[in-house]
């Protein structure tokens, strides 16, 4: 009988040729997907409540102003549009007119009233709109420094009676503005943006509020409407000189920021 002897490279080459038919493969996947949800963020440092207290004739005369009194920082994803809207439960029923919560003494002079506009209220922001390319109005933003010489309405709040609809291209904004083309890119004051960062950027805002009530108390830089428009309050629109009954008086200053 003859006997066959495989040398061991004889029998690994075998195995080898073997493994190489008989490779087998298996495979599973996992799907990876990515949500970015858009993301508008509004910060708002300062108290919650300005308040304007007139006791000395001084005051009356020559108003009283909050410097420094609110702070507005933005982060966001989607270019976007900063406005200010004034409003109180008056303007609601299509009045935009503050909110009398106490009168002061017996109300019986006939001269006295508590109709008073809310755009007697005025603003001051710290920094230039720089995106009003298609702003239609005479006042861009609130920009126009606090003098007693500045343009009627020049500062006067922007009043309304639906503040979550987007003013119109007449109307003031703080950043960006009604037309489409009128926005500010997506970004934050924590990043550095055209060389700023923090306050001095277009994501940060300081705002300053100022009330001249006058002597006696008739607002001459209050307007009738809207804070563009420049025809004179309706506190002396009659032949009788009215001024506002002592008392007090409040409305509210809603700061919108809304996706362009």
């Amino acid at each position: 009988m003859k006997k066959f002897i495989l040398s061991a490279s004889v029998v690994a080459a075998m195995l080898a040729g073997t493994n190489a038919k008989a490779q087998l493969l298996d495979e599973q996947n996992v799907t990876v997907t990515m949500d970015l949800q858009p993301i508008l963020q509004l910060n708002m440092n300062g108290s919650q409540n300005v308040d304007f207290v007139f006791d000395q004739i001084s005051e009356y005369v020559g108003g009283i102003t909050q410097y420094g009194a609110t702070n507005l920082q933005v982060s966001s994803t989607v270019s976007w549009d900063l406005y200010a809207a004034g409003f109180s439960s008056n303007a609601s029923g299509g009045s935009l007119l503050w909110d009398n919560q106490v009168e002061y003494g017996a109300s019986a002079d006939p001269n006295a009233v508590t109709t008073l506009p809310l755009t007697l209220l005025e603003l001051h922001q710290d920094k230039i709109n720089s995106s009003v390319a298609g702003a239609t109005g005479t006042y861009a933003d609130y920009f126009q420094a606090f003098n007693s010489t500045a343009p009627l309405g020049s500062n006067a709040v922007y009043a309304t009676s639906a503040p979550y609809t987007k003013p119109a291209a007449t109307e003031k904004f703080i950043a960006g503005h009604n037309a489409t083309s009128d926005f500010i890119a997506g970004g934050s004051y924590l990043i550095l943006g055209g060389g700023f960062v923090g306050n001095g950027s277009n994501y940060s805002y300081t705002m300053d509020y100022r009330i001249i009530p006058g002597l006696p108390a008739v607002f001459p830089r209050a307007t009738s409407g809207s804070g563009n428009n420049t025809t004179s309050a309706a506190l002396n629109a009659t032949t009788t000189t009215l001024y506002a009954q002592p008392g007090v008086y409040t409305m509210n200053v809603k700061y919108v920021l809304v996706e362009n």
